[in-house]
């Protein structure tokens, strides 16, 4: 009876030690996902005849500020350095604004925190937080709705400033270039919409800015821009809506310069069309020279044959424009020619293989080329040395059948470039798929309102893959043999006629010509499958 009692004594205290581990095991309870709140502000919100320098706003919990510079909106705006937040680096209780400059009379300010206030845990913003004060004897409580979007792609900017400037004696044409607007709203993260509140009756010119600089102005090098043709007259129940566009920048020269021993770089801004380089120094009999175009950089290369010089003079020109520089010699490598294929893996159906070269090509001779397919058979080509989109090639030109290798072999000196150099012996592999491997998107239109039209097939990021350009109605739109993936579907109003899309100007009152992206999403194209879309464009 004494060991029964002993042994239920340890089972006893065995598990009363167990359910102690088990009390004592933490779980971390859920998770907070409740935003700060506000308490009190210190003076009030919507406070009027403000003419304080200090402003406390309390919350229920301790928060702290991210990314306060990028979120934080004050309108109408304050210089910078005129106020003071704090604290940042610290968790608080509380948020202070200390306003160091002189305010507006008669004006009802907002500070708009955006997503910038946040509990100090876990990170839940409190959304959109706005503080709001009058230096008057009332609160402006109009307001002016809208939404932005992007000229060419399909999903917009983040973090576009929509602003509205007061047409008064004092705005022109030129005031978005130096002066603040009136007021200022931003639209936040992946939303489209905006509103400007707190706004007086009057008359005002509407514009957004992808503001780079964060400098509430116009810089064209750096911004896009959106605006309204006409004026806006608040209050107002219109919806409006601004298109985003990157302006093409005014025609200036830049400083040249040695980049190797025969090139030089000219740089420019703007459209290098008809920019013209004339050497005016004296050339050598034999004297050689070639301009093309850099790949993705805004500059010239122009390219020459050696010359006994220490320095060259040049006159650069585009229309009115024009200037002299002198460009001193430097002791750098020469370009040494490097050959490298367009096209790694696969022939897409449509798009021609070439041969890329760093430097302008001079000659080919196909008699030192061969093509044969899988079967060892010779396939007819051709060549044609060409410079397109900053790209200096070689291009073949044959007919690829599906489910074929091809190889591609180029003797010692089948090619030469400008300054005579040929190249070494080359070998290519290549290939094409079965059709089976692609997929095709048919697309049918209604509503067109306009010929010419650019209907394309894009890439999330907007590249093109593929377009048909049609000056009069189809039946269908038939985009063959493309890879499996995600696509977009995008119609250009072509409305002068040139081929392609063109910006807008601010200057010349001019928007962007009109784009339409097929609403929603493609299905994901699949292998041997077929897309059929009707494409309703809408009626304005």
């Amino acid at each position: 009876m004494k060991r029964l009692s002993s042994y239920i004594l340890v089972v006893v205290i065995f598990f009363s030690i167990l359910n102690c581990a088990k009390r004592g095991t933490p779980t971390g309870g859920e998770k907070d996902t409740t935003p700060p709140q506000m308490v009190k502000a210190d003076p009030p919100m919507f406070t009027t005849n403000y003419d304080n320098q200090r402003i406390r706003i309390y919350f229920d919990e301790y928060i702290k500020l991210s990314e306060l510079q990028k979120q934080l909106i004050v309108s109408p705006p304050i210089d910078q350095g005129g106020y003071v937040i704090r604290p940042q680096g610290t968790a608080s209780k509380y948020v202070e604004i200390n306003i160091k400059d002189t305010l507006q009379e008669n004006t009802t300010y907002t500070f708009n925190f955006g997503r910038s206030i946040q509990d100090n845990n876990e990170g839940n913003p409190y959304e959109y937080f706005t503080y709001v004060f009058s230096t008057g004897n009332y609160i402006d409580s109009l307001e002016v709705t809208g939404v932005v979007k992007d000229a060419i792609k399909k999903f917009p900017d983040q973090f576009v400033s929509v602003m509205l400037y007061e047409k008064n004696e004092q705005y022109g044409d030129s005031t978005i270039y130096k002066e603040k607007p009136t007021y200022i709203t931003n639209t936040l993260d992946s939303a489209v919409s905006f509103r400007l509140a707190n706004l007086r009756a009057g008359k005002y010119k509407m514009i957004a800015l992808k503001d780079v600089g964060n400098n509430y102005t116009f810089d064209p090098a750096t911004d896009k821009i959106a605006f309204v043709k006409e004026d806006i007259v608040v209050p107002t129940d219109s919806i409006y809506e601004l298109t985003l566009f990157k302006e093409i920048e005014n025609f200036s020269i830049g400083r040249p310069g040695m980049i190797s021993r025969n090139r030089i770089a000219f740089a420019y801004t703007g459209l290098p069309d008809s920019m013209e380089i004339k050497l005016l120094s004296s050339k050598p009999e034999g004297f050689k020279e070639k301009i093309t175009k850099e790949k993705d950089k805004d500059s010239l290369n122009y390219w020459f044959t050696p010359i006994d010089l220490d320095s060259l003079q040049f006159e650069v020109s585009k229309g009115t424009e024009k200037e002299t520089f002198t460009v001193r010699k430097r002791k750098l490598p020469k370009d040494s020619l490097t050959l490298k294929p367009n096209i790694r893996g696969s022939i897409v159906p449509g798009k021609r293989f070439a041969i890329l070269s760093n430097i302008p090509l001079e000659a080919k001779d196909e008699s030192l080329m061969s093509l044969i397919d899988k079967d060892s058979m010779p396939v007819p080509f051709t060549t044609m040395i060409k410079e397109e989109d900053g790209e200096l090639q070689l291009e073949f030109d044959f007919e690829t059948a599906p489910s074929q290798r091809y190889r591609l072999a180029l003797l010692p000196n089948a090619i030469k470039d400008f300054y005579g150099d040929t190249n070494d012996s080359l070998d290519f592999t290549l290939s094409t798929k079965s059709l089976a491997d692609y997929g095709n998107i048919r697309v049918t239109l209604q509503n067109v309102k306009q010929y010419p039209i650019i209907l394309q097939v894009t890439v999330e990021k907007g590249e093109v893959v593929k377009e048909i350009y049609a000056t009069a109605s189809q039946p269908e739109y038939s985009f063959e043999s493309l890879e499996p993936g995600k696509y977009y579907i995008r119609l250009i109003y072509d409305e002068n006629k040139n081929g392609q899309w063109d910006t807008g100007n601010f200057l010349e009152k001019r928007q962007p010509e009109k784009v339409y992206y097929l609403p929603g999403d493609l299905k994901p194209l699949r292998a041997n499958w077929d897309i059929n879309e009707t494409f309703i464009l809408p009626e304005e």
